[in-house]
């Protein structure tokens, strides 16, 4: 069994050490997609990735919202290469039309942080339950379809945000869309439990195939964005909407804080393929971001091999690794 590379310690930062956007190393010549970049935290990382030098694709499901993110964008970062594909992950035609029609030869790095975070219970285009579909199932296909492009360049790297919230689920492969019954809180913590399987799992299948490519999971901590209020929340009333905005500005954080981890996840140059990367406060909720290897999800590869199966048969997407760039994996 191929061991995931993962950091020995997860030891607290010292301020002295503290890790800031401003740490990032010069980006120049590499091309990044971050999914859900409109708004909140896939904003602020196509941000400084951008303001960094590299090459920005903002995958968004509206294309009005994407619109007025790169005209943001380009205001706050003058230089920014930065560009608007469209992609909506609960649909997978969609998934399959931004990867047959990516623009580019290569792709070095890909962010997945598009999701979705207790919704009302809803099905996808293709008839998942909305979070399963949306954060795992979307975010899987993207990935596979997209691994030719990664593969062929030199040090490909994928990011997958997590939540801190994963630590409380109880995985049941038996009820993952909502056959026996339907939680909201349940099925998002259940979802972003996957996307940590998920991404174990990838950096597994590269070891094995001795591919360079570095898969990471982040947890961004409790950070101000609209994934409780807009989207499938938005139509929840005025008093969810009150609530949640007091929530938000009482116990959240400012959402830079949140994109931390996966800034750093995405740029750190010696960070090995496996890690997860957390806030290094209490319960992960808040602090600065360090690799933590002392998750259980990390080392279960029998439930992420299953799941990966699941996948692989649930969105028609296999991936076969292969060292041979663009001829490799494929979708069928």
């Amino acid at each position: 069994m191929t061991r995931i590379r993962t950091p020995l310690t997860s030891a607290r930062t010292s301020p002295r050490d503290r890790w800031t956007p401003g740490s990032i190393p010069d980006q120049s010549g590499r091309l990044v997609v971050v999914t859900g970049a409109n708004s909140g935290i896939g904003y602020v990382t196509a941000r400084e990735l951008a303001r960094r030098g590299a090459h920005v694709v903002l995958a968004c499901r509206s294309h009005e919202r994407g619109r007025e993110a790169i005209e943001r964008l380009r205001t706050e970062v003058p230089h920014a290469r930065a560009e608007l594909r469209l992609l909506d992950l609960a649909d997978l035609a969609s998934v399959r039309r931004f990867a047959e029609g990516w623009p580019h030869d290569r792709l070095d790095l890909l962010v997945n942080n598009a999701g979705i975070a207790m919704v009302p219970f809803s099905r996808t285009a293709d008839g998942f339950e909305s979070q399963f579909g949306v954060n795992h199932l979307g975010t899987f296909a993207l990935t596979g379809l997209l691994l030719p492009r990664l593969l062929a360049t030199p040090h490909p790297r994928v990011v997958t945000v997590s939540s801190e919230g994963q630590r409380f689920a109880r995985f049941d492969l038996d009820n993952l869309d909502a056959e026996r019954g339907y939680r909201t809180l349940f099925a998002y913590i259940q979802s972003k439990r996957a996307n940590l399987y998920f991404a174990a799992e990838l950096q597994r299948r590269s070891d094995a195939a001795g591919l360079p490519l570095r898969s990471m999971a982040v947890a961004p901590g409790l950070t101000r964005t609209n994934v409780l209020t807009g989207g499938a929340n938005s139509g929840r009333g005025r008093t969810h909407a009150a609530l949640m905005r007091l929530l938000l500005r009482t116990a959240f954080r400012p959402t830079p804080e949140g994109a931390k981890t996966s800034l750093y996840a995405a740029t750190l140059p010696e960070l090995p393929g496996g890690s997860y990367v957390v806030p290094d406060g209490l319960l992960q909720l808040r602090g600065e971001p360090v690799p933590r290897s002392r998750e259980r999800a990390l080392k279960d590869a029998a439930t992420a091999h299953r799941l990966w199966t699941l996948s692989e048969r649930l969105t028609g997407v296999r991936c076969a690794f292969s060292a041979h760039g663009p001829h490799g994996p494929h979708g069928y």
